[in-house]
């Protein structure tokens, strides 16, 4: 588990997270959204010990992170800058790799590298920017830590290579128990593998919820009713938006109980329509709650 307290970094006199809080559990794929420059990047560096915060706890299995040996064995982190030496192929970065990881699996990254069509033997300084990602991803995975970090996980990569991807983390998380750990400033990329989401805003998670809930408790409704009514008729519901148009009402509820339908289906209405939302509507919502334009944050 990552326990993270009271966590501060200031870069000169401005402070890019400040105070903030969050704990990620294990075995799961945790994603990390904000707009540019809202602190993702920083917050991964701090907890793979690039950067020393300012002020704040970060715990990895019950110790802190800092020069700690044991705890670093247990890491890997794919900056969003890559950087490979200029004359590594991928099977001399895999053996630098192997150098640093006791569980390495150089016969699983063969294996990626053929299911990418991507050449052991060439400098990676000829790749192109989705293939170099691709590489950078591939020896990560195949170094079989514990916990994995990837910032801009997708960014250059191509939508079938991004589904395929996503499909080997997925497998990974389910078969090793790995945490992963990975940010975009893009929600739609995240949406389909995440358990979890975090929204990072002026230094702190301002949001965060498990996927599963947030889907399965919040709902679009449609519905018209015979007698004239107005927002005061559904008084009884968790609501986060209303709005009319016509002899037509759309409402945006929160309905943990699942017990809203059945409230409304007692109002006897001509139109009852229950739709689900997307992740990032919901988000919007939710933000929208809070006092917040979605659109600024994302």
């Amino acid at each position: 588990m990552i326990k993270i307290t009271n966590l501060s970094k200031k870069y000169d006199n401005d402070y890019v997270l400040d105070n903030l809080n969050c704990n990620i559990k294990d075995n799961c794929i945790y994603g990390l959204v904000g707009a540019n420059g809202a602190g993702k990047s920083t917050l991964l560096r701090l907890i793979n010990s690039v950067f020393i915060p300012d002020k704040g706890s970060i715990k990895v299995d019950g110790e802190e992170v800092f020069e700690n040996e044991k705890i670093k064995q247990k890491m890997v982190f794919v900056s969003d800058d890559l950087f490979f030496y200029p004359s590594y192929t991928l099977l001399d970065t895999a053996k630098y790799y192997q150098a640093l990881y006791k569980d390495f699996d150089m016969e699983y990254l063969k294996q990626l590298a053929s299911i990418f069509k991507l050449s052991l033997n060439k400098k990676i300084s000829t790749f192109s920017k989705g293939m170099k990602r691709q590489c950078a991803l591939i020896c990560a995975i195949c170094t079989n830590a514990k916990y994995m970090f990837f910032d801009e996980t997708f960014d250059g990569l191509d939508p079938i290579v991004r589904n395929t991807m996503k499909k080997i983390i997925a497998k990974v998380m389910e078969d090793k128990k790995t945490t992963i750990i990975m940010t975009s400033h893009n929600l739609r990329e995240l949406e389909d593998i995440c358990d979890n989401l975090g929204l990072l805003y002026k230094g702190g998670i301002l949001f965060e919820s498990d996927i599963d809930s947030l889907k399965t408790n919040m709902f679009k409704v449609q519905i018209c009713l015979k007698e004239d009514f107005d927002k005061d008729t559904f008084k009884d519901l968790d609501i986060l938006s209303y709005k009319k148009v016509g002899s037509i009402a759309t409402l945006i509820i929160k309905d943990k109980d699942n017990k809203s339908k059945k409230k409304l289906e007692k109002l006897n209405p001509i139109i009852l329509d229950y739709l689900s939302l997307t992740l990032e509507e919901i988000f919007i919502y939710e933000m929208e709650a809070l006092g917040y334009e979605f659109n600024e944050l994302v």
